[in-house]
């Protein structure tokens, strides 16, 4: 598969993921499975944050799922809310409603990269860490109509990233369609 960080003939940051808020991850990728055929899917359950900064208020609580597949060069995130804390998600996506959230950016240029955003006039809606890698939810709505998450390329993450990418590569579009990211 190769770096994922790198499209072959393009510099500067890429859209690597696309994600949607969903009622039910599960039920949501068996549906990205029967209608597209994009599988497996991986499911991180309750993920448990370390550090979240809503709005610029530390110390917010988040609970939520997510499920990731890889279709060619782009990742398909499934993100299920289980809380009713204020967070991104539900910054542009109610409660009980689904839909399109955000693209992705993975760099091993963090600050540089949030700092562009920043410099434009646009605030960090989240600032979080997973793990020892940070990530951010970016505000740019009113100009984009959706976030932009942007995570620092991290060796666990990219790890993980890979064998998503390789498993969608193997997939015989029966097997296992839903499983566990991290065993």
């Amino acid at each position: 598969m190769g770096d994922i960080r790198v499209v072959p003939g393009q510099t500067g940051p890429h859209l690597m993921q696309v994600a949607f808020i969903v009622d039910d991850v599960e039920a949501a990728a068996r549906a990205w499975i029967a209608t597209t055929g994009i599988g497996p899917f991986h499911l991180i359950s309750h993920i448990q944050l370390a550090e979240l900064t809503y709005r610029g208020v530390p110390g917010q609580s988040l609970d939520f799922s997510v499920a990731l597949a890889q279709s060619g060069g782009m990742q398909i995130e499934l993100i299920q809310q289980h809380c009713d804390s204020p967070s991104a998600y539900r910054d542009t996506i109610a409660k009980g409603a689904q839909g399109f959230h955000h693209f992705c950016i993975y760099t091993d240029d963090y600050d540089a990269c949030r700092q562009r955003y920043v410099d434009q006039g646009f605030v960090a809606a989240v600032d979080g860490k997973f793990g020892d890698m940070r990530f951010c939810y970016v505000d740019t709505s009113s100009s984009l109509g959706c976030m932009i998450e942007i995570v620092e390329q991290d060796d666990v993450e990219t790890e993980a990233f890979t064998r998503i990418a390789q498993s969608a590569a193997d997939w015989d579009g029966v097997t296992d369609p839903i499983r566990p990211l991290f065993a």
